[in-house]
């Protein structure tokens, strides 16, 4: 797991990508080693922002995302994505910092928590949750826009291509590539109730509303979102 870090540290990353008219994306590559991350981003109706597995981004481009609205709540969805946590709340120290409840301890190795994400306050538009399986080890986030819900993962579900050399090869030996799956490294660490994760896709699955579901690493799954988790919780 990368260290934290502990002043402002762009990384290459790829534009905003402006999914609905209350939901963005950036996708970025994560230092030394052939894996891309991302931010997800939900804007409430009051303009406060939800920015759910922080990523530091250009000025220009954090000017446009501070216009689009506050920042005021800091998701992090798991103990293995604090790499830019505590930067976020150096910048923004009046944004309140959530965690998944298993995952406190771990994420306040780097930056004080000041809820679990079961205590943030319903909104009708931004839903969280427990990944069931994980002993709330990791959230999941739920939001809805004119275009129907986007279900936000993070390392319970995958969809990472296969990628070239020796990262690429190591990835697909630890089942982690090759389309939406969850990974061999979540079953190990990430997933003790293989039933209740399966459950719980079925569940979502069955939600006509689901227009796409971001995951913390690599590509949006928009194609039948739905048809995916079924496929995915049946090999659980």
């Amino acid at each position: 797991m990368p260290k934290a870090y502990e002043t402002w540290t762009v990384t290459p990353h790829g534009p905003i990508e402006k999914l609905t008219d209350n939901l963005w994306r950036v996708e970025a590559k994560m230092p030394n080693m052939g894996l891309r991350r991302v931010m997800t981003v939900a804007r409430k109706d009051d303009g406060q922002l939800v920015i759910h597995n922080a990523i530091a981004l250009d000025e220009l481009e954090m000017k446009e995302l501070e216009a689009w609205g506050t920042p005021g709540v800091l998701v992090v969805p798991n103990g293995a994505h604090r790499l830019d946590a505590k930067i976020f709340s150096k910048r923004y120290p009046d944004m309140k910092v959530v965690a998944p409840r298993g995952s406190r301890k771990k994420v306040e190795e780097v930056v004080a928590v000041s809820a679990a994400l079961d205590e943030l306050r319903k909104d009708p538009k931004i839903a969280f949750g427990y990944v069931e399986g994980t002993t709330e080890l990791e959230g999941y986030m739920e939001v809805t826009s004119d275009d129907g819900k986007s279900l936000v993962l993070t390392d319970a579900l995958f969809n990472m291509p296969h990628q070239p050399g020796f990262f690429g090869f190591v990835f697909r030996v630890l089942g982690s590539t090759g389309g939406p799956r969850v990974s061999g490294i979540a079953r190990m660490l990430l997933v003790k109730d293989k039933k209740a994760l399966a459950a719980q896709f079925a569940r979502f699955a069955k939600d006509s509303g689901l227009r796409r579901i971001i995951v913390g690493h690599h590509e949006v799954i928009d194609a039948s979102p739905q048809a995916v988790l079924e496929k995915v919780a049946a090999t659980l």
